[in-house]
């Protein structure tokens, strides 16, 4: 028994170190719960300064070796990133990581491209990870959690880990990752140009020269520049036309997302900046939103006067820029009626989800509670440990003046509920059915009857299905007359009849109703989560 005693601890301590190893890689990278530890080795003693030099004055990357949670990978790709974030000699400036700098196949999880926040001008540390929660719930967002940084063996500082939007991200979220892809970047101060418009920035104004385009977005596909040329031509000449170029649904979610979070360092502040334009597979360009360090009102100018005070942000007009025309992805969008009433109904979905009940509070002091100890012990950290503990409930900082998230939200959330563009009441969608074979009945179905009950005065509501994730929605209205499987003429009941004609056996869909004055969906989060049904379910 002794000379086997030897081989079965070790057998024992294999088994348990593999399975704990399965195990952290198994949970996510970008899991909010988790906080990662990243340890970065450079040969080089005097790489501050290399990256320094790096940032200003090249586009190479610094090589190290990189451990992520116990895991190596040698010969990555290291330089600073961030624009406004980005300091010489700072002892805490923002990382971009890329694994597969030397080898081309080397990934953690699939992800090539790790980006680390600093969270510039956010002492509560949440602002990034809060809100990239919250845009995730209603369109393709990147997604972020917090991880240790360790530099030669000294503790560097706690991060906000975020995901790239790069070609994996696309791929994830689109299906590929070959087609035009953009990164809003505008040139900000006057341009010296005979042919370019000032001041236009990455707001997707139509210029006549090509040339007026380059600096004010980045290329990330080998071509495609005609492609977001013609975007921006559509959205000025042809706006009844812009669905074939442009995703509009989730535009509204973006732009929505933007006004109830304050999040003004986006295209709907002052430079029309930090979003990226990615055309899928149907031809239309989706927004994406990045860089939210600075939501919740930490940047406050919205393109004209000086920034905006507390009470300003608090009261900001969730109609911003509904007619400055230097906006078009807002004015164009807004000056039609029924998108107005979508955006409004994404406004009030946000507001309700997130912010009358008080949900995003008891998230924000979760993410504080979790991140405390790694925050107190960190010798690099912006802010005070004061600061960051009081910084959810009041304003951090004599010159920046930095809202505080609860002190902002809190009063905005009340204002928003009683503006007179919000506070309309939207139809409302109950009772959604699909017609089963009756007990004992030889018939089968073979198509999807779909009712619902709608109240609070409807006007039009519409069915939007597709058989397939890859298909576009597509629309068809629902009637009351007693004629379409929907009971009683005017009994508030409306159905309609799907016929896929043995082409699918399931459905996907949502109901949109309006009223005169305003638009709802049934279910709310229709983006992530329609209705499902399928043929076999029914027999």
């Amino acid at each position: 028994m002794k000379k086997w005693l030897p081989s079965l601890i070790a057998l024992f301590l294999f088994a348990t170190t593999t399975q704990g190893q399965q195990s952290a890689d198994q949970v996510n990278f970008y899991d909010v719960g988790s906080i990662h530890e990243l340890k970065i080795t450079f040969s080089q003693p005097n790489w501050p300064d290399l990256l320094d030099s790096l940032r200003r004055y090249g586009e190479g990357m610094l090589l190290a070796n990189l451990n992520v949670d116990g895991r190596q990978y040698n010969d990555v790709g290291i330089r600073y990133r961030g624009t406004k974030s980005f300091r010489t000699d700072a002892k805490r400036n923002p990382l971009h990581i890329m694994l597969n700098y030397i080898k081309k196949d080397q990934n953690h999880q699939g992800y090539k491209n790790l980006k680390l926040s600093n969270a510039l001008r956010d002492p509560s540390l949440v602002r990034e990870v809060l809100s990239y929660e919250v845009a995730g719930q209603y369109m393709p967002a990147p997604r972020a959690n917090y991880a240790k940084l360790f530099v030669n063996g000294e503790y560097y500082g706690l991060f906000v880990n975020l995901e790239a939007i790069d070609h994996v991200f696309v791929q994830r979220h689109f299906g590929s990752d070959d087609n035009s892809f953009f990164k809003a970047k505008p040139t900000k101060g006057t341009m010296q140009s005979t042919v370019c418009k000032n001041n236009v920035y990455a707001s997707l104004e139509y210029e006549g020269s090509a040339s007026c385009y380059l600096s004010n977005y980045v290329m990330k596909s080998r071509n495609g520049w005609d492609d977001l040329i013609e975007l921006t031509r559509v959205l000025t000449e042809q706006p009844d036309n812009v669905e074939s170029v442009l995703n509009v649904d989730r535009t509204l979610w973006m732009l929505a997302f933007n006004n109830v979070l304050v999040n003004l360092s986006s295209y709907s502040g002052q430079v029309s900046e930090n979003y990226y334009l990615y055309e899928d597979e149907k031809g239309q360009f989706n927004p994406i939103v990045w860089d939210l360090n600075l939501s919740f009102g930490s940047f406050k100018n919205i393109g004209k006067g000086s920034d905006l005070k507390l009470k300003e942000l608090q009261r900001l007009d969730p109609l911003l820029h509904e007619g400055n025309v230097t906006k078009p992805l807002i004015s164009q969008l807004l000056s039609n009626p029924l998108y107005k009433k979508v955006y409004l109904s994404h406004i009030r979905t946000i507001l309700y989800d997130h912010f009358v009940n008080g949900e995003y509070e008891k998230r924000a002091e979760e993410l504080q509670r979790m991140i405390s100890d790694a925050h107190f012990k960190d010798p690099n950290k912006q802010y005070k440990h004061e600061e960051f503990l009081a910084s959810l409930k009041k304003t951090t900082g004599k010159r920046s003046k930095i809202p505080g998230i609860v002190e902002l939200m809190s009063e905005r959330a009340r204002f928003l509920k009683k503006h007179k563009a919000i506070s309309i009441i939207p139809p409302t969608v109950e009772e959604v059915t699909v017609t089963k074979r009756e007990k004992f009945s030889n018939e089968t179905v073979n198509t999807f009857k779909i009712q619902a009950k709608v109240d609070k005065l409807p006007k039009r509501v519409k069915l939007f299905y597709r058989f397939s994730k890859d298909d576009l929605f597509k629309e068809v209205f629902m009637a009351d007359d007693g004629r379409n499987n929907d009971g009683e003429a005017g009994d508030k009941v409306f159905g309609v009849t799907i016929d896929p004609k043995g082409a699918s056996d399931t459905i996907e869909y949502f109901i949109m109703a309006e009223n005169a004055s305003a638009a709802s969906f049934d279910p709310p989060n229709y983006m992530n989560k329609p209705y499902l049904s399928n043929l076999k379910d029914l027999n």
